[in-house]
């Protein structure tokens, strides 16, 4: 007869710690774009995404959503002629906030966070 083994291989990203400092520049490219727009994920997935792959990911996620943001906005400011953009600009806005700081609370955690709504421009 056959012996069923419970033994796992593990992956060689299953063994990977994410550092305390890749963690901190993922949470600061998350929080930039609350403020700055896409700058600080843009310059910081530009300097480091060589790096380290958690720092990749992380910086890329945040550019694409802050990508999308601006599309957002450009799309609320043709609408707030017929004054229906106001509302919606008061929307994106709150939504920036809470998602980045969701997003920046799963990067301290060294967790890989996906925007809901985000187009994934750069790859």
């Amino acid at each position: 007869m056959t012996e069923i083994s419970n033994e796992t291989k593990a992956t060689p990203e299953a063994n990977t710690e994410v550092s305390a400092d890749d963690k901190n520049i993922a949470v600061l490219s998350h929080l930039g774009g609350t403020v700055f727009s896409i700058f600080p994920s843009l310059i910081i997935w530009l300097l480091k995404k060589d790096d380290s792959t958690y720092i990749a990911s992380q910086s890329r996620e945040a550019l694409n959503f802050q990508i999308t943001l601006l599309l957002a906005y450009f799309i609320c400011w043709i609408l707030a002629f017929i004054l229906v953009g106001f509302v919606f600009m008061g929307i994106i806005w709150l939504a920036n906030i809470v998602l980045s700081i969701l997003a920046a609370v799963a990067a301290s955690k060294g967790e890989d966070y996906r925007y809901p709504f985000a187009l994934r421009l750069i790859n």
